[in-house]
């Protein structure tokens, strides 16, 4: 298997996550356009999320938060972004770091981008690490695939012997009766044609051969 050493996929979500950078960026300086706004999924145990205590024990895997209306003091830098965001009343101050996003969405204009799982290099670098062991360990499962030995073809047999058998031996006394039947019929036929020429045939004179020679 060939591995890549440049890992794309890294540049890949690192590109992604510039997209975010930027747009929460605008948003800081500017506020949010017409009817855009962001839904943030994130990893609440990835390293550098800043949450109080509350929020960690009430989310301690995922997290969403929603940039709409109420949210305040936003700061975005080139690896996290700051916000001030109300949780049932009570204010909040999150810190998320750009690698713990897991999914950045726009509803107003259907945009959505998800990330993959790692937080940091090392991280990457284990998967990279663990990427051929995985296939190999994967691979004994698809064994199954393996085309099964073709099975040999059994002699015919009849699907029930017994009344085959039944059958034939009906059929054998069939032609015997027949068999009978008509070497009967011939043999008294052949008896009354015999009779009958016997009685056709001319009885007395005997003809001499030398009455037909030339004198």
């Amino acid at each position: 298997m060939t591995v890549d050493y440049i890992r794309y996929d890294i540049l890949t979500q690192d590109a992604l996550r510039s997209v975010v950078q930027t747009v929460l960026a605008d948003a800081a300086t500017k506020g949010l356009p017409g009817e855009h706004h962001f839904l943030i999924s994130f990893d609440t145990r990835a390293d550098g999320v800043g949450l109080s205590s509350r929020l960690r024990a009430q989310y301690p895997k995922e997290m969403t938060i929603v940039l709409q209306h109420q949210f305040w003091d936003m700061i975005v830098t080139d690896d996290r972004f700051e916000v001030g965001l109300s949780f049932s009343g009570v204010p909040e101050r999150l810190v998320i770091p750009f690698r713990a996003i897991r999914g950045f969405a726009d509803p107003s204009v259907q945009f959505g981008l998800q990330f993959s799982a790692a937080t940091d290099e090392s991280e990457h670098d284990e998967d990279a690490a663990a990427a051929p062991a995985d296939v190999a360990t994967a691979r004994p499962a698809a064994r199954h695939e393996r085309p099964l030995p073709m099975p040999t073809e059994p002699a015919a047999v009849p699907a029930n012997p017994a009344p085959a058998a039944a059958k034939s031996a009906k059929a054998d006394k069939a032609g015997k009766s027949a068999e009978k039947a008509a070497g009967d019929k011939p043999a008294k036929s052949s008896k009354k044609s015999a009779d009958k020429a016997s009685d056709e045939r001319p009885s007395g004179e005997v003809v001499r051969l030398d009455r037909f020679r030339k004198k």
